[in-house]
């Protein structure tokens, strides 16, 4: 199933489940309709963290909808518990995640298109500000005080279900419960001075300042949904694609990542101690902007699409601060 956050009204955030081709279902909305929907947990973290128990209370709501008459599904589109999915107003799909964990450097190709970088002995990543989060639909708006170099990197996430700490590597896909799109907007200032530094800790200084270029506010789009763990067979073999204004700037298989899921899972559990509902993302394949000759950015008019093979399109138009 695809589930997702969408809002309802003003600061309101209800748990939803994509309904037939093109509906959401506002599982939270649905509790004055259907008894099925009180056993579906409120939160999308708490949704996840409720295994098996929570997905099967909300397939119980999806049947339960499924099973009435065309009238009454036409009264609960009146009451917008149903709602045409150009229609709904989506949250990142996990809204307040304890951790968002970026993962960078981690596609054969992209290093190759940034200067034949070296692929590194461990997987890097840095954490992402919750600020940056941003819903599809949702406009990034572009920073004045960095607004020319705004560039497009979309990746696979996956979403813990369990809470997960020093875990092994065959045991590591035990603790996700879904996957989802980013799009790792990057204002890419300080990417020369990281490859034009010739001391370690000028390298380092500008390495800093290009983490901070991936930080801004609405930076991190993330959705539309979560598709669960059960509809991808292998999140190693997905075709990814991203579109600046409907070209394609993007084109990849997942199957080209430096260090798989697994990896990535078992390498960060030594250290942190991730809870359902945390966000990964695991790198960005080529096509970038900042590697084309010439560059290619972002800028307030465009519109933006990473689509991902069975999970779905996030789109995001730029806008002016």
């Amino acid at each position: 199933m695809k589930l997702a956050t969408i809002e309802r009204g003003e600061n309101h955030a209800h748990v939803a489940v994509v309904f037939g081709d093109n509906e959401l279902l506002d599982l939270m909305a649905l509790r004055g309709v259907a008894d099925e929907a009180k056993a579906v947990p409120a939160e999308m973290r708490d949704l996840l963290g409720g295994g098996a128990d929570a997905l099967a209370a909300v397939q119980n709501c999806i049947d339960r909808v499924a099973a009435m008459s065309d009238g009454e599904r036409d009264g609960l589109r009146q009451s917008n518990i149903l709602q045409a999915w150009d229609a709904v107003s989506f949250l990142p799909p996990v809204p307040n995640p304890t951790i968002l964990l970026s993962v960078g450097m981690n596609y054969h190709a992209h290093l190759k298109e940034m200067q034949n970088s070296p692929a590194l002995p461990y997987p890097p990543a840095f954490l992402m500000t919750h600020p940056a989060l941003n819903g599809h639909g949702k406009p990034i708006i572009a920073p004045p005080q960095c607004p020319d170099m705004i560039d497009y990197e979309g990746e696979l996430c996956f979403v813990f279900g369990k809470s997960c700490h020093n875990v092994s590597e065959a045991d590591a896909m035990d603790y996700v419960a879904g996957y989802t799109i980013a799009n790792d907007v990057s204002a890419r200032d300080w990417v020369g001075p990281v490859f034009a530094a010739e001391k370690p800790f000028d390298a380092i200084s500008a390495w800093d300042r290009n983490l901070l270029g991936k930080q801004l506010p609405t930076f991190c789009p993330c959705g539309p949904v979560i598709t669960t763990k059960d509809e991808i067979a292998d999140p190693h073999n997905l075709q990814m694609t991203t579109r600046l204004n409907g070209e394609i700037m993007q084109s990849s298989k997942t199957d080209d990542l430096i260090f798989n899921l697994p990896q990535i899972i078992s390498y960060f559990s030594k250290y942190y101690r991730f809870s359902p509902g945390d966000i990964v993302t695991t790198g960005s394949p080529p096509g970038v902007g900042a590697g084309r000759k010439p560059p290619v950015f972002m800028k307030p008019g465009d519109v933006v699409e990473v689509e991902i093979e069975g999970i779905g399109a996030l789109s995001n138009p730029i806008a002016a601060a």
